[in-house]
């Protein structure tokens, strides 16, 4: 059985929190290892801080946008802006890249997202933001129940 979420939220850092606690408690029910759990939380917040810094660039006018779906022990997640996009998606993936090193930004955050998940595409357009996709299949899980 397919179990859905769809979410949005103002721009906002003190938003980035909220985001990533409402997904985990979402995806608790199929009884993830804390590992995974971790993991999830981490990758909701760095394409969550990504989106507000880089995406909306910190305008408090822009929405993020997640949806989660939970479909036979795997957790897809999207997460989507509608910002000013990223010029190069290929050189943004690169390990320490950043275009905020005056915000101290690590330039880690495709790379963490790349680790801790088995599968992560960006689609990225300066006229549409930016979309993650992301997929994690648990190691175990309970069956959703009707």
């Amino acid at each position: 059985m397919k179990n859905e979420m769809n979410l949005q939220f103002s721009a906002l850092s003190q938003n980035e929190s909220f985001a990533r606690v409402t997904v985990a408690s979402f995806i608790a029910q199929l009884d993830p290892t804390m590992d995974e759990l971790t993991e999830i939380k981490t990758v909701v917040s760095e394409a969550v801080t990504n989106a507000i810094i880089h995406g909306y660039e910190n305008d408090p006018n822009g929405i993020v946008y997640i949806s989660v779906t939970l479909e036979d022990g795997v957790v897809s997640l999207t997460i989507k802006d509608e910002g000013i996009g990223i010029s190069d998606v290929d050189e943004a993936r690169q390990p320490l890249y950043t275009t905020k090193p005056e915000l101290e930004r690590s330039g880690m955050g495709f790379t963490i997202m790349e680790n801790f998940m088995d599968e992560c595409s960006v689609q990225s357009s300066a006229t549409s933001g930016t979309t993650v996709k992301m997929t994690k299949h648990l190691t175990k899980s309970k069956a959703l129940c009707n």
